[in-house]
């Protein structure tokens, strides 16, 4: 933390994502009005003293819509992760350690499925199981955690490779053949000496892919495939706001697109700064100087 606060651009990235989060955490109590409260009376209006972000075509307050809208935003892009990361260190740990046919089969898969872009697969897949409610048997899936599924599998791909590749390097390690030679059993090697040091890139890249995941869900909300109206959401909000581009009312596209690129330059930012601090080469040159 330190380290981090030494850096403007990190300083500026942790403050955006913070905000982005304790929006979401904080929305019932800090969002000035119903995000779903329909007043035709006001609409379209202009950000004023009573409206800070003016109002939207129904006579929605928008500023508490960004803030309700950070919700489904921040849970796809984290929940997503959290998937892509399991997943993925699971696949690209052991086929990095333990090689031969296993190797080749799920690193060719991982190559298949990343071959395709992420928004391509994500508006295909729920373009096919449709909008809303998915039934699976006695279980109803949600259309939001339906997206997080998917876009957490999506992430699978990327993850595996970042940790294939520090797990290939490790696996050859001189330590990790001294601890083959110790009677050491696989797992234990796998998990508590390779795994660890293959944790770095796997969390820079897993910060990286918040971003993107918050721009997956508001893509996916632009096209209807997404947060299912009157929900708020900041893809949905920009879609609303698309027929009043040219009539002056800039206020209804212009909030809901900041709101997605500062979350999207945070977490950018921020993993950035993670990638240089946890470069273990960096560390090692500091370590020198030192």
């Amino acid at each position: 933390m330190k380290a981090l606060w030494r850096r403007p651009e990190a300083c500026i990235g942790l403050i955006l994502v913070l905000g982005a989060v304790l929006m979401a955490l904080l929305a019932p109590w800090i969002a000035p009005y119903d995000p779903l409260a329909i007043d035709l009376a006001r609409k379209l209006m202009p950000p004023s003293a009573a409206h800070w972000m003016g109002t939207d075509q129904n006579g929605r307050d928008i500023l508490s819509r960004i803030i309700w809208g950070a919700r489904p935003s921040l849970t796809v892009g984290v929940l997503a992760v959290t998937i892509g990361v399991l997943g993925g260190v699971a696949i690209g740990l052991s086929a990095g350690y333990v090689r031969g046919l296993w190797e080749q089969a799920a690193m060719r898969t991982v190559d298949g499925l990343a071959s395709i872009p992420m928004l391509i697969w994500a508006i295909a897949v729920v373009g096919i199981v449709g909008v809303g409610p998915l039934p699976i048997g006695p279980w109803t899936l949600p259309n939001e955690s339906k997206i997080i599924l998917l876009v957490g599998i999506l992430y699978i791909p990327p993850l595996a490779r970042v940790t294939y590749g520090g797990a290939l390097v490790e696996s050859n390690a001189d330590y990790v053949r001294a601890r083959r030679m110790q009677g050491a059993s696989r797992l234990a090697i796998m998990f508590g000496d390779v795994l660890p040091n293959c944790l770095s890139p796997v969390i820079v890249q897993a910060t990286l892919l918040i971003a993107v995941g918050i721009v997956v869900e508001a893509s996916l909300s632009f096209v209807g495939l997404g947060v299912e109206p009157p929900n708020p959401s900041w893809g949905g909000m920009l879609s609303d706001a698309r027929k009043y581009i040219f009539s002056g009312e800039w206020w209804t596209y212009v909030f809901p697109g900041l709101a997605i690129s500062l979350s999207v330059i945070g977490f950018n930012l921020l993993g950035d700064a993670l990638r240089e601090f946890l470069d273990p080469r960096r560390a090692a040159g500091i370590s020198v100087v030192a």
